[in-house]
């Protein structure tokens, strides 16, 4: 009983604010017709209120993101030609993105610089885990599973730092990009702006429930090395 309790906090800790982020984006996906323009077009026409005819608006199977080395804001179907408040909502806060990435926000280059230093971890890390059973059949030597650990956690810590390093980046771009957007050029009913901040809060926290669960697989790994 005594050992219950905490295990049942670290699981609320851990998976309670993915399951809140998804509960909200779903709850606001309805009405879909909420409003008349899509998130596709409410991207287009903040982009381009903001200056920003460069970037293009695109859609993706990827997640909701912008890329900012193609200058895009990458929406998913739902998002692109959703007429719901979440659609409209996620759209201006990957516009956010765009407008930090257009005024050289400082956090935001420091996730780019530092996606760009860990890509090579991940893929060292990745390519460990996958060639690790083929050198276990070859060499039949007895490191192997310390080798196959050390591979996913080189991936794992890399993914988790940039999630981290992501949260001041997602919260601005919410809070001090797109809310202001949504209220000053009127696009959301005045109804519905307290449900956006909801929204909005769910979409900046979106990486930290990705730090949190890292941070799961990083101690299921550590256990396995401390075998």
């Amino acid at each position: 009983m005594h050992l219950l309790l905490p295990l049942v906090l670290i699981v609320v800790l851990i998976f309670g604010p993915g399951w809140w982020v998804r509960k909200v984006l779903s709850r606001y996906s309805n009405p879909a017709d909420r409003y008349e323009g899509t998130g596709g077009e409410v991207a287009r026409y903040l982009l381009d209120r903001l200056d920003l005819k460069n970037v293009k608006v695109e859609e993706t199977s990827a997640g909701d993101h912008y890329d900012p080395q193609d200058k895009a804001v990458r929406l998913t179907p739902d998002k692109l030609n959703g007429r719901s408040l979440t659609a409209v909502t996620v759209a201006a806060h990957e516009v956010g993105h765009a407008l930090q990435d257009k005024v050289g926000f400082a956090p935001l280059k420091i996730r780019n610089r530092l996606i760009a230093m860990t890509r090579p971890v991940e893929r060292l890390g990745a390519g460990i885990l996958m060639a690790a059973p083929f050198i276990g059949m070859l060499t039949r030597a007895p490191s192997l599973s310390l080798l196959m650990i050390t591979g996913g956690l080189m991936s794992l810590l890399a993914t988790t730092l940039v999630h981290l390093v992501t949260l001041p980046t997602e919260w601005d771009a919410s809070f001090n990009r797109a809310l202001p957007m949504l209220e000053q050029d009127g696009i959301l009913k005045p109804v519905d702006l307290p449900h956006a901040r909801r929204l909005l809060t769910a979409a900046a926290l979106t990486y930290l429930a990705a730090s949190l669960a890292s941070l799961l697989n990083i101690a299921r790994w550590w256990a396995l090395l401390r075998r």
